[in-house]
């Protein structure tokens, strides 16, 4: 393996993949859902800690690192947090190293998990909530990753600088001169939110809008965590994309921010998580799979971070508009994974950092 995992070199047959992308089973069955047992704690407690990799908003990955602390006393989670395409350079380079530092891997670009199991660096684990309670769509058929977290990656304005009435409604409304230079938005080279949503915008608007976009003078900034902050502290007025958590939060603070889902629909994005083959500390990673796969994990997931859950024993947001009232776009994470490569350097053709 080299230090950078090409996609369409590991991936030049489509793999398991999430919400609509299709499932292939390998001849290895999955293993047995697994519970939280007293003695995986006592094993997990013997390791004492958990490298956590993660692309969440910091704020969240710490919350989420000690809620499990107080759960399971005398555990410590270290928070890794970058952009979704960092870490996957990341792991690779330390892969090809023999350095082995994450224990659980989370991303919000579905295909790195598909990548990590196809290079084999990913374990099989079921966790007993995923095994029992979520749909096939949310886990892969030979346990190696599930959907820990999804979001939407809609528009964002600023009301105090947008009149409702004179708002985007449409993709193809921003393209209108009167939103030049007051636009900010992510890019897909950092954010595994925004590779994801790229590509589906890219195939169900096409190419020519992105360079339509580029001429409007948009602010590019790296993380989708961006530019709903750059929107809110009114250094834009329209945040392109981004997590859809962020505007969620803010709105629920009182900060003057609105959510539009544009008619041509919203890009849907899943966050998988899986356990590293060589995790340096195989029990508490396991453990720390299972429990924020649980029902008590998953609602601290949207209560605290206006994140969305696969698990049907959770609760959404009262403010929080319903998936069955979005028109939402498909994702293909497995498309991703064999056209990340390209879909970046098309990409580039139109925005740069």
């Amino acid at each position: 393996m080299t230090g950078k995992l090409t996609r369409r070199r590991v991936l030049a047959t489509s793999g398991t993949a999430l919400m609509a992308s299709g499932f292939v089973r390998s001849a290895q069955a999955a293993p047995e859902a697994s519970r939280i047992t007293p003695e995986l704690i006592e094993a997990a407690k013997k390791e004492g800690k958990i490298v956590w990799y993660t692309s969440v908003d910091l704020a969240l990955g710490e919350k989420v690192a000690k809620a499990f602390e107080t759960k399971y006393p005398g555990m410590d989670v270290k928070v890794e947090r970058s952009g979704a395409e960092r870490n996957f350079q990341r792991i690779g380079q330390e892969y090809a190293s023999k350095i082995y530092n994450c224990d659980v891997v989370n991303s919000s670009d579905a295909a790195h998990l598909i990548i990590w199991k196809r290079q084999k660096m990913l374990a099989a684990y079921v966790p007993e909530d995923v095994a029992r309670d979520f749909p096939a769509a949310h886990k892969d058929p030979d346990g190696m990753f599930s959907s820990w977290r999804i979001t939407l990656c809609p528009i964002a304005y600023n009301t105090k600088l947008v009149k409702a009435e004179d708002a985007p409604k449409s993709y193809a409304d921003l393209l209108d001169p009167k939103w030049s230079g007051k636009m900010v938005k992510a890019h897909p080279g950092y954010s595994g939110t925004i590779m994801t949503a790229t590509q589906q915008l890219s195939r169900d608007l096409g190419w020519a809008w992105f360079e339509k976009l580029a001429r409007q003078k948009v602010m590019q900034v790296q993380s989708a965590t961006e530019p709903p902050k750059k929107m809110v502290n009114g250094e834009r007025a329209i945040a392109v994309d981004g997590g859809e958590y962020l505007p969620i939060l803010m709105r629920e603070k009182g900060d003057p921010v609105e959510i539009v889902y544009p008619t041509e629909g919203t890009p849907l994005i899943t966050g998988p998580s899986g356990i590293m083959a060589n995790a340096p500390n195989p029990n508490a990673a396991r453990l720390f799979q299972a429990w924020s796969m649980t029902a008590e994990a998953q609602q601290l997931n949207i209560d605290v971070a206006g994140l969305r859950s696969a698990h049907p024993k959770t609760k959404d947001k009262p403010t929080t508009k319903k998936f069955s009232d979005i028109k939402l776009l498909r994702e293909e994470a497995n498309v991703v994974a064999d056209k990340a490569d390209e879909i970046k350097a098309q990409y580039v053709k139109f925005f740069k950092v």
